[in-house]
């Protein structure tokens, strides 16, 4: 069954499948490397685990087969990350703790809600504050700069302002160019100059851009500003938040000079 409520897990789970990379890193931090033994195939962090644990295919197509034969009391999952009827179809057997994140404060409620339910309430707690507290002290830009964060090319892919990364953009001070749509729009580069667009982030994940794309489009846009950017401090909602706002920080101080430079 889909569960509605931490409390509705009778016992504490020893056989814990997670399907969001985001969240396996998170059970990780909590400490619980015995009882998580099933994890996606885009779960990078914590390296070991790659290793260690069952590998049941991708977010969207999970391997139903080897779901089964680990026999799990818990799955985790995320309502954008993973498939609606793939979840509906494990539902039927197993318990499932589906996430909704769509910015800072659902990304600490998540947190709380796992600790809930693995027995972690205090580890996650303490996780919660001092990740408050981090995000609390970023030196965000005065003056917010017109930005477009690509996740995609053909075709060309951004955020709209009912994503994470858009509560994250704002955080650090850029406006989102694309804040007026819903969720992940696609665009033409002539869309950035409509929009006055100022600077343009290119994220390594989904798609990994790379160094030979940024020159590329700064030479079609000269007048717009590009950046790589890890995606992961971006778009990871769990543990990884912890170390984002120092990330934000350095890209933040990064965009400052070129402010001064006079680049926009």
């Amino acid at each position: 069954m889909i569960l509605s409520s931490p409390a509705e897990l009778k016992e504490l789970p020893q056989r814990i499948i997670s399907l969001v990379p985001s969240q396996t890193e998170l059970l990780a931090h909590l400490g619980l490397d015995e009882h998580t033994i099933g994890i996606t195939k885009f779960c990078v962090h914590p390296r070991g685990w790659r290793t260690s644990k069952m590998i049941v295919g991708g977010t969207k197509n999970l391997q139903m087969d080897k779901i089964k034969a680990l026999s799990p009391d818990l799955l985790i999952a995320n309502k954008e990350e993973n498939t609606r009827e793939q979840i509906e179809e494990l539902a039927k057997i197993y318990p499932i703790w589906v996430t909704d994140v769509n910015d800072l404060d659902s990304a600490l409620a998540m947190i709380n809600d796992i600790g809930a339910l693995t027995g972690t309430v205090t580890r996650a707690a303490d996780l919660v504050r001092s990740i408050k507290t981090c995000f609390e002290e970023i030196h965000r830009l005065a003056a917010f700069i017109n930005t477009a964060y690509l996740i995609w090319k053909d075709p060309y892919i951004s955020v709209g302002g009912d994503t994470f990364i858009h509560d994250m953009l704002q955080r650090c001070g850029f406006n989102n160019i694309f804040k007026d749509q819903n969720r992940y729009p696609s665009f033409q580069l002539e869309d950035l100059i409509q929009r006055q667009c100022q600077l343009c982030l290119l994220s390594t994940e989904p798609y990994p851009f790379k160094e030979q794309h940024l020159q590329t489009l700064q030479q079609q846009l000269p007048q717009v500003k590009f950046k790589l950017v890890d995606g992961e401090f971006f778009s990871w909602y769990g543990s990884r938040l912890l170390a984002a706002p120092a990330y934000f920080d350095e890209l933040i101080r990064s965009v400052r000079q070129d402010i001064q430079e006079q680049l926009f």
